[in-house]
């Protein structure tokens, strides 16, 4: 997906205990462009080299149907609305024909009415906001349409509590943080600065503030030479003990999330990118995205000998990674990780790895981070301080509480 350069999120005064990140239900996103074609006399020739935004396909890659989860199907025709068009697709399994997208009836395509929202979040008025969509994509639309959409999408779109505080901190050019990282590949990491203000103010959240530090020297000051020549967190295979370790599956706003942002995404390629921002702009809770972490031999001695952790991965190298999502919420540093496919995956490696990371870089206790990976269907977590070490049920307990 194509992404605007930084944008951002804000809400108003509601407290940030009272969100929505538990016991909800599900959504799917994505931003690819649309280069709005004007048709006249005089620009036949341009209309011809570039389709208008109703030529433009949308919904081609899906890999089973909605109402079943069958993959047996095939492509069934196309739906032509008034700004784009749509494939349809056809469920052997089931019988039933179907688009892809979730967000159904709408006048605009969904990565326009997105990409209002995160304009509007990251501190532009309506009238701005909708002034730079239709730069973009050459629709004019009316402010009160895009009051409408935020009114809409309110429960997915929570930041809009602290958006009046976060706009007295920042300017829309400043409220996100991007560094672009050229570790192997291209990162994109980027720090939502008004939430992670905001959330560290809060009282049940002041002892984190280490990690505000960690994101700002990385931003300025990341080794990258480790990033170039360690091996990857998420290729670890590390034989981590599960046997007194509870993997908890949770309804959570990031699947509701993902269902919305997922629909925009124009290629399977750029479904976390997509996914990632809009949370970051969004969300009430994400802090940060693709956060360059490493653990090295000397860390991984220390928290075996010192800590008594146990640990069991080699420590001949240094292992980075980048971790997809970081929230701060409920008392707990959450790390996230989107996964394709989430029931039938279990990186714990690699998240115990983060989380391992983050602690020795930050100095914050395990027992602070929980660990989590989802998709647009589910949602699973644990408390990585189970896996390494050996903890007694009331301490066990009394942790459970504090998290749910």
């Amino acid at each position: 997906m194509t992404s605007p350069s930084v944008t951002t999120s804000v809400i108003t005064t509601a407290p940030l205990l009272n969100h929505p990140w538990h016991g909800t239900t599900k959504p799917t996103i994505t931003m690819p462009l649309y280069n709005q074609t004007h048709h006249n006399s005089t620009d036949r020739r341009q209309s011809r080299r570039s389709p208008s935004p109703s030529q433009r396909l949308i919904g081609t890659q899906v890999e089973r149907c909605p109402y079943c989860s069958g993959k047996d199907i095939i492509k069934k025709g196309k739906r032509r609305k008034k700004y784009e068009t749509v494939q349809l697709w056809y469920c052997y399994h089931c019988e039933r024909v179907f688009t892809p997208q979730v967000a159904k009836g709408k006048t605009y395509p969904l990565p326009v009415i997105l990409h209002g929202l995160s304009l509007y979040h990251s501190g532009h008025t309506l009238t701005e906001s909708t002034k730079r969509l239709k730069a973009r994509y050459g629709f004019a639309i009316q402010p009160r349409t895009l009051s409408t959409w935020l009114a809409e999408y309110k429960t997915l779109t929570p930041y809009r509590r602290l958006r009046d505080r976060g706009m007295q901190r920042y300017t829309p050019r400043d409220i996100v943080r991007s560094v672009r990282l050229h570790h192997r590949q291209v990162y994109h990491y980027r720090t939502h600065q008004a939430k992670l203000d905001l959330i560290l103010a809060e009282r049940e959240h002041q002892a984190f503030k280490p990690i505000a530090t960690f994101l700002t020297d990385m931003a300025g000051g990341c080794p990258h030479h480790l990033f170039q020549d360690g091996g990857r967190a998420s290729q670890s295979k590390g034989a981590f003990n599960l046997d007194t370790v509870e993997i908890k599956e949770r309804q959570n706003l990031a699947s509701r999330i993902a269902m919305l942002a997922l629909q925009t995404a124009p290629t399977r390629k750029l479904r976390h990118d997509t996914l990632q921002r809009f949370m970051l702009v969004n969300d009430s809770v994400t802090v940060a995205m693709e956060v360059p972490i490493y653990f090295t031999p000397e860390d991984l001695t220390l928290m075996q000998t010192d800590a008594g952790f146990t640990i069991p991965l080699a420590s001949d190298t240094t292992l980075t990674g980048h971790i997809d999502l970081l929230q701060i919420r409920n008392g707990a540093i959450h790390i996230l990780d989107y996964k394709p496919n989430a029931a039938k995956e279990k990186p714990i490696a690699q998240l115990m790895l983060y989380a391992l990371a983050l602690s020795r870089r930050t100095g914050l206790r395990l027992f602070d981070f929980t660990c989590a990976w989802f998709d647009e269907h589910d949602y699973f977590e644990f408390f990585p301080l189970h896996v390494v070490h050996k903890i007694n049920k009331s301490t066990q307990r009394q942790a459970g509480r504090r998290r749910d």
